[in-house]
């Protein structure tokens, strides 16, 4: 009720200014052919709506109106009752010329039953006007004078019956019934079908309403609770400041929230627009022309982008697409349709955690969208390689770590380092082929990954079952920055003890200049035989040099893999690669290693 009566408040406050315009208008909400229905109206309409009035037409009909404004406010109140539900579809403005006698407000000028035909153009309504130098002046007042505070009157809201009440709810349309159970759903209080039909469901979810609303319990609601009601639909949108935003260059014209949107520029196919406070969202136009290839490359561009998460529904025809998305941070809706050569839609990124408005916000955005003429030039070229990190200026969505790890056998499992495995909501190698964690040995630390459908690996470990010596050279392989190369490197080094620092015999110390995405590569000799794993150092709180590494052996590797039922080929041959040949075998046992959340 306090959201009501603030409502009047304001919009009494906004109807006095409009005293001073020039240029009157109303806002005519109805017409009625007696006078007798046409004062029950009014009064019904003053119940819910500030500066009510009433004026014969002339001919029978009486008009029932809000106003007087200025031609601008008349037009703003119009779209937000509109909006409300507050007002009839087909309310219009009009400069009130062809009003006449006033019946409407109590204590306006009388009518009788009967009216005298006026021939003629009737005279506007007069609207008393304040001439701008009578009103106080602030320089008038004593420089010390504290400002006066007038109290303005409670505003007298005249409820209906119930007897009025059913005879107001008669006249609303079909369209003004189903918002009605629309809303009552949205609250929580009907889980009936929406078919504008007030039977038993309805009416008791009615009462339920009233009663958690202090209104009393009848079942039927007044014209001031329909407003309520429907202004508590609409409070979701507070603070967004929906706005139609008309793109030419886009050929897209749309309602969003920008007072949480600032617009950013075009970068073909998109129209940015970012956050500027809260709630973070943002909202992308897009707009190119293109074709069914096209659209289909569009689709699988926009799932590589960061604000589009893994997790989600995704639909694909040949004329269009949506795509959904959801992680702990955020939830993101795309849509996108091929009409005449020319790909339009939109992507709605919201925050996590804040469902019913996202909801209503995206379907407001879905209702208002319409394309206009015009197509975003200079569309995204996706037969060329894109930014590492960007495309079309929007960031791509990157994995939560990388590493590398060794092609174990020809049918494509994987031996790598588990650390941190076990929290990846997937696990993707070679960047598009999904793994499952296949098993992991704690002692160890090492991890077994399985394909989800057979790969065949270009190569695979062939195990040194001769012990390398002191100080011999190694060549340690693995995707040293994440895969942006395409490739994995490969690091020379030598060994520098069989065991690490700690005495543990099952690793071997190396000195090699490695990154941290090599760990879970393989160690090579120069055969190109692999004698172990690289692993990271055992305490994270001690600083060792910077080309200390160290490495599981051959045979832990060995014993690990059997345990899982993979057999790894061995030799004990020992010899020299080249070393352009013993970078192109490494590169072949080297797998790519992605964990995405």
């Amino acid at each position: 009720m306090n959201r009501y009566l603030s409502l009047l408040t304001s919009v009494s406050v906004f109807a006095a200014t409009a005293a001073i315009s020039q240029e009157v208008a109303y806002i005519q909400i109805e017409a009625q052919p007696t006078l007798n229905e046409a004062q029950f109206r009014a009064q019904a309409y003053a119940g819910a709506l500030p500066q009510v009035n009433g004026f014969s037409l002339g001919s029978g009909w009486y008009a029932i109106s809000l106003g007087p404004f200025d031609r601008e406010q008349a037009e703003q109140l119009r779209r937000e009752y509109l909006r409300n539900g507050q007002i009839p579809r087909d309310a219009y403005i009009t400069d009130g010329r062809e009003y006449q006698n006033a019946f409407w407000p109590v204590g306006a000028t009388p009518l009788t039953t009967q009216e005298t035909e006026v021939t003629g153009e009737p005279p506007a309504p007069e609207v008393e006007v304040t001439p701008l130098d009578a009103l106080p002046q602030l320089d008038d007042a004593p420089a010390d004078a504290a400002p006066e505070v007038v109290a303005e009157p409670e505003p007298v809201i005249i409820d209906e019956t119930p007897y009025q009440a059913r005879q107001s709810e008669a006249l609303l349309t079909a369209e003004e019934r189903n918002m009605l159970q629309v809303a009552l759903k949205w609250a929580g209080f009907y889980n009936g079908r929406i078919d504008g039909a007030f039977g038993q469901g309805t009416r008791g979810s009615m009462a339920n309403w009233q009663a958690a609303n202090n209104f009393e319990t009848t079942g039927i609601l007044t014209t001031l609770q329909r407003a309520e009601l429907l202004a508590q639909y609409n409070a979701v949108f507070d603070g967004l400041g929906f706005e139609t935003v008309r793109d030419d260059k886009a050929g897209i014209q749309v309602e969003l929230p920008m007072a949480a949107l600032r617009f950013d520029g075009y970068s073909a196919p998109f129209a940015r627009y970012l956050p500027v406070g809260e709630p973070a969202v943002q909202v992308h136009l897009i707009s190119e022309p293109g074709d069914e290839r096209t659209l289909g490359g569009l689709y699988e561009i926009m799932q590589t982008l960061q604000i589009i998460p893994l997790d989600g529904p995704r639909s694909r025809n040949r004329r269009d697409f949506t795509i959904e998305g959801t992680n702990d941070e955020i939830a993101s809706y795309t849509e996108a349709t091929l009409v005449d050569g020319e790909i339009k839609g939109f992507t709605l990124v919201w925050p996590a955690g804040d469902e019913g408005r996202r909801t209503r916000v995206l379907e407001r955005i879905q209702a208002s969208f319409s394309r206009t003429p015009g197509v975003l030039s200079g569309a995204l070229n996706l037969d060329v390689e894109q930014s590492i990190d960007l495309v079309a200026g929007l960031e791509v969505r990157k994995p939560s770590f990388t590493r590398s790890g060794l092609w174990a056998d020809g049918s494509g499992n994987v031996v790598t380092l588990a650390e941190g495995l076990d929290t990846c909501t997937s696990i993707i190698l070679e960047s598009e082929h999904e793994a499952t964690l296949a098993a992991v040995d704690a002692q160890s630390g090492l991890a077994l990954l399985r394909p989800t459908e057979s790969l065949a690996p270009a190569g695979s470990a062939l195990l040194q079952k001769s012990p390398p010596r002191l100080q011999t050279e190694v060549a340690v392989a693995g995707y040293s920055f994440g895969g942006q190369l395409g490739a994995p490197s490969v690091t020379f080094g030598t060994i520098e003890d069989m065991q690490d620092l700690a005495g543990d015999t099952e690793k071997m110390r190396l000195s090699a200049h490695t990154t941290p995405e090599d760990l879970g590569g393989p160690v090579l000799d120069m055969s190109g035989a692999v004698i172990g794993l690289l692993v990271d150092q055992n305490d994270p709180n001690r600083t060792l040099p910077e080309d200390v590494r160290f490495a599981i052996k051959e045979s832990g590797l060995e014993a690990f893999l059997a345990a899982q039922g993979v057999t790894a080929q061995v030799t004990s041959d020992v010899g020299r690669m080249a070393a352009e040949d013993l970078r192109l075998a490494a590169g072949d046992l080297t797998a790519l290693v992605e964990c995405w959340k």
